[in-house]
């Protein structure tokens, strides 16, 4: 056990170095009143709960993270329920095709999606070769674009872990399940989906932390008119030279994530021990 722990400190001499003392920098930083770091103050914090436009920017990048879960899970627990059920070749090809968002880089593939959802871009080309609008559809600089590429650029957060749950699934259950007489709709709400809940709730915890956080693609496709969390603390860095706000700004943001994070990892936890009764 001694040994055993003494392997482990390299690791968290490097946990330390380069998680806890950024950290801690930044929440003394957000304690004061400039770069200087003279004089310990609350004024930051004061200054963002005081500020209903700070808070709703906040308020803003949490439903943000919501809506691309939400459309994550929608799309992504199908893709993952016919990669669990296909066989090895088919499952393999599948499994790449999910995974293919995460082999390019953020920065090609936002621009990519600037291209397709441009007014001139492939989607309006669709829609309105379909006859389905007669004018194009305004997509980039909206939230509803925002919303879609982020759910394409982190499906695969959410597909890898439901996929790895169905896979680990007992097949015998669901076909007691049939035996006994319940239809293939009754089986799937009744046995498969509840057993699955540990990995939606993993999904949901991967896609919904990657999304608020995707400066990128935030930015890019959302440009200046929408602002989230990331480009406040970046525009209040580096545009407003305000570095204590910022890192209060981060704090927040933050300690925020982690509630979220924990509410889901606690329901998941839930989950998991109905699913074992």
């Amino acid at each position: 056990m001694e040994a055993d722990s003494r392997l482990a400190l390299p690791l968290a001499a490097i946990f330390t170095a380069f998680f806890v003392a950024p950290l801690v920098v930044l929440l003394l930083l957000s304690l004061h009143g400039d770069i200087a770091m003279q004089g310990w103050t609350l004024h930051n914090y004061v200054k963002f709960f005081s500020d209903p436009f700070s808070y709703s920017i906040l308020i803003e990048t949490l439903l943000l993270g919501v809506k691309a879960t939400l459309v994550c899970l929608v799309f992504g627990y199908p893709v993952a329920w016919l990669c669990a059920r296909a066989g090895a070749r088919w499952q393999s090809v599948l499994v790449f095709l999910v995974i293919l968002p995460i082999l390019t880089s953020v920065v090609v593939r936002t621009f990519s999606w600037i291209v397709i959802l441009g007014r001139q871009g492939l989607l309006n080309q669709v829609v309105m070769g379909l006859g389905l609008s007669n004018e194009p559809l305004r997509l980039l600089y909206t939230e509803v674009g925002v919303v879609m590429v982020l759910a394409q650029v982190q499906m695969p957060l959410m597909v890898l872990p439901i996929l790895t749950v169905l896979s680990k699934l007992d097949p015998n259950l669901a076909d007691a399940s049939r035996v006994l007489g319940a239809g293939e709709w009754r089986t799937f709400f009744r046995v498969t989906l509840p057993l699955s809940l540990p990995g939606i709730i993993a999904g949901c915890i991967l896609t919904y932390a990657a999304s608020i956080t995707a400066f990128v693609t935030q930015t890019l496709i959302g440009g200046a008119r929408l602002i989230y969390m990331p480009l406040n603390i970046y525009q209040q860095a580096v545009g407003a030279n305000n570095w204590p706000f910022a890192a209060a700004l981060s704090i927040i943001f933050m300690i925020t994530v982690m509630i979220v994070v924990g509410v889901l990892g606690a329901v998941g936890r839930r989950s998991e021990i109905h699913g074992r009764r």
